[in-house]
């Protein structure tokens, strides 16, 4: 692509120009390499938890048997040693969620801070830009395996129900150790989310707002609608396209693009669908329709459940007929 990024006259747009980033190549300049490093650290960690997330099989069969067998106490405990595990398992992916939040901190704190507009911070830190993305895209993900694995929630009950059960018998269980009541309680909250990380990133973008109060808002929701048309014009104009060198660059952009939306929807104080919004919504929602239905329905899913301000009297039919 030439430089690693560049401005682009979007003339379709009343925003003004457009930064075209480079998410395949960026590297990180001297200025960017502190944060940098600190989330990657957290990042190389995110493959590794997609992965497993992926094969998890859950307990099924076990807690099956155990509970149409309650006076079986070798299925009681075959079913507790399988469910122990896992449920160890879903404590690191919870765990992993808060270190992605202080790390979606630190890119919020360094794309946004003054002196400069987030256009310019998004010219002169592509690297960070990147990051930012990778974190969406692995949160998208994370979610969409998530959804489609009940798996999670009926092992994780199963776990607790068992904790309580053996509690009132005043039985203490070793597996107690590592998840005490009050992680339970924490982990229980985070799965029952139908989208748990895509919760914990916005829940972490809307108290950087407040808590920064020095801070115009604009400068994030800005950052977060620039990078939302920079995946839109990625993904629909055919000379960018064709310049990726790798096939799951469109898979990339699709999700980073919603995932900003999501962002930008719950803490703009209108959100993405309304008028006054510097998301060009129609064009994002036609951008995703274009591509297989297999590769969207999840994205598509994420702007109908996960978004604030999709059933506000603000939004336009025309954008709700098209997230039918």
């Amino acid at each position: 692509m030439g430089n690693l990024l560049k401005l682009l006259a979007c003339t379709e747009l009343e925003h003004g120009p457009i930064v075209f980033l480079d998410f395949e190549h960026a590297q990180p300049t001297e200025a960017e390499t502190a944060v940098y490093n600190q989330v990657s650290a957290v990042l190389e960690e995110a493959h590794g938890i997609l992965a497993e997330l992926q094969s998890y099989n859950g307990a099924g069969q076990e807690i099956r048997e155990a509970i149409q067998n309650p006076n079986d106490l070798q299925l009681q405990e075959k079913a507790w040693n399988a469910v122990c595990p896992l449920v160890a398992k879903l404590k690191r992916f919870y765990e992993f969620s808060l270190r992605l939040e202080n790390a979606l901190r630190s890119l919020l704190e360094a794309l946004t801070s003054p002196p400069y507009a987030p256009m310019q911070h998004l010219e002169r830190e592509q690297a960070l830009a990147k990051q930012f993305a990778e974190i969406l895209h692995f949160t998208l993900s994370f979610d969409e395996l998530k959804m489609t694995n009940p798996a999670i929630q009926n092992d994780f009950s199963y776990y607790r129900r068992t904790i309580s059960r053996n509690r009132l018998n005043n039985q203490q269980l070793e597996a107690e150790n590592e998840v005490n009541n009050e992680m339970a309680n924490r982990m229980s909250l985070f799965y029952a989310e139908a989208t748990p990380m895509l919760k914990t990133l916005s829940n972490a973008t809307t108290k950087f707002v407040s808590e920064n109060k020095t801070l115009p808002i604009e400068d994030t929701t800005d950052c977060l609608s620039t990078m939302a048309c920079v995946c839109r014009v990625m993904l629909e104009t055919p000379e960018y396209r064709c310049r990726f060198t790798n096939t799951d660059t469109m898979l990339f952009c699709m999700r980073v693009m919603v995932g900003v939306i999501i962002l930008y929807d719950h803490v703009h104080p209108v959100g993405a669908f309304a008028k006054t919004s510097k998301i060009d919504m129609k064009g994002c929602i036609k951008v995703l329709k274009e591509q297989p239905s297999n590769s969207v329905e999840g994205l598509l899913n994420a702007l109908r459940y996960t978004t604030r301000h999709l059933n506000d009297d603000s939004t336009s039919k025309q954008i709700r007929a098209l997230l039918q």
